[in-house]
């Protein structure tokens, strides 16, 4: 209604002069009859009002549908009436429609592509990696492991290139089934044995519940566990010598907790650590910090519909709990 009483303002006021000019001229003329004249500016107003309410009537849904915003995309599609203007704004939005359709097909093509590129790309990186790695094999220390440890940071770095790339299309990407959470942690350590041996900081497996299984998607699972162990180990260094795993079952729910003895989060970054690059006084002190690990591990948990949890104290360390929801608990079933 708003809209429409703005769209005839200049009517209305031009009506609204043309009577009074007209009524004045009259008068100034000499003729002062005023019930005429008033009985002629109320028929005036009156097949006005008649005009605006027909076609009111007439374009009501074209007004709303400029008025209010649209819910969806596919809201464009509706038909908003019979008048020309009316059929002019349903051929535009089927047009623009179309258009945006055309566009954001040509985004996910090049995204796809993209994708591939980044995919194909990351495994061929590895290939020359494991060759650097079995060259290093026959060199003397500390060389040898100076470049196998430069070699695994380059892996790592790789594969959170390659999730990051995955991460548009993750809800594709995965394959649940039911995952033996210790197990996985087994596979997690011993994946990761050279970097706890290099750091001298160790692992330790605390089960309360004995083969906890959930059912979520386990190349996904390995990695976020993966990055939190990695930030336990790299902010534990030289303060202590080990992180526990901890599995066990809360009011129902199966628990995957990584707790390091390290230095800690500053109480300034805790609610930002799981923002997208946000590094933090840690990541600029390390300087290895891409402040993407935590964002990935807070993406995924939340397209898997679990839930993250952080506690940590700056000097006594940090605590990060993966929460598997009752339905997904296999064990408690």
């Amino acid at each position: 209604m708003k809209l429409f009483i703005r769209d005839h303002f200049l009517l209305i006021l031009l009506q609204c002069i043309q009577l009074i000019m007209i009524a004045t001229i009259y008068w100034l003329d000499g003729y002062h009859n005023v019930k005429l004249i008033s009985y002629a500016i109320f028929l005036s107003f009156f097949f006005l009002i008649c005009y605006l309410t027909y076609r009111y009537i007439r374009k009501r849904n074209y007004y709303k549908r400029l008025s209010n915003p649209m819910e969806s995309l596919e809201a464009s599609l509706e038909h908003t009436g019979s008048t020309a203007t009316a059929v002019a704004l349903d051929q535009l939005l089927r047009s623009q429609y179309r258009l945006y359709l055309e566009k954001l097909q040509e985004a996910e093509d090049r995204q796809d592509e993209h994708l591939m590129f980044m995919d194909r790309w990351v495994h061929q990186m590895k290939t020359p990696l494991s060759v650097i790695e079995l060259m290093a094999q026959s060199l003397d220390e500390p060389e040898s492991s100076s470049i196998r440890e430069e070699t695994e940071r380059m892996r790592n770095g790789l594969n959170t290139v390659l999730y990051m790339a995955r991460l548009r299309t993750i809800v594709e990407d995965f394959h649940i089934k039911p995952v033996v959470l210790s197990k996985l942690v087994h596979d997690v350590n011993h994946e990761n044995k050279r970097f706890f041996i290099r750091n001298g900081v160790y692992p330790q497996l605390r089960e309360d519940k004995v083969n906890l299984t959930v059912e979520t998607d386990e190349k996904w699972l390995f990695f976020m566990v993966s990055q939190l162990v990695h930030n336990a180990v790299k902010y534990s260094a030289g303060k202590s010598n080990q992180i526990v795993i901890g599995l066990y079952e809360q009011s129902g729910e199966a628990v995957l907790e990584v707790k390091d003895d390290g230095i800690g989060i500053p109480e300034v970054d805790r609610k930002r650590v799981f923002n997208k690059f946000f590094t933090g006084e840690n990541g600029r002190n390390f300087r290895e910090s891409t402040g993407m690990g935590l964002y990935l591990v807070k993406e995924v948990t939340g397209k898997l519909d679990h839930r993250i949890e952080l506690d940590s104290k700056v000097g006594e360390g940090t605590t990060i709990r993966i929460i598997f929801n009752k339905s997904q608990n296999l064990t408690s079933m």
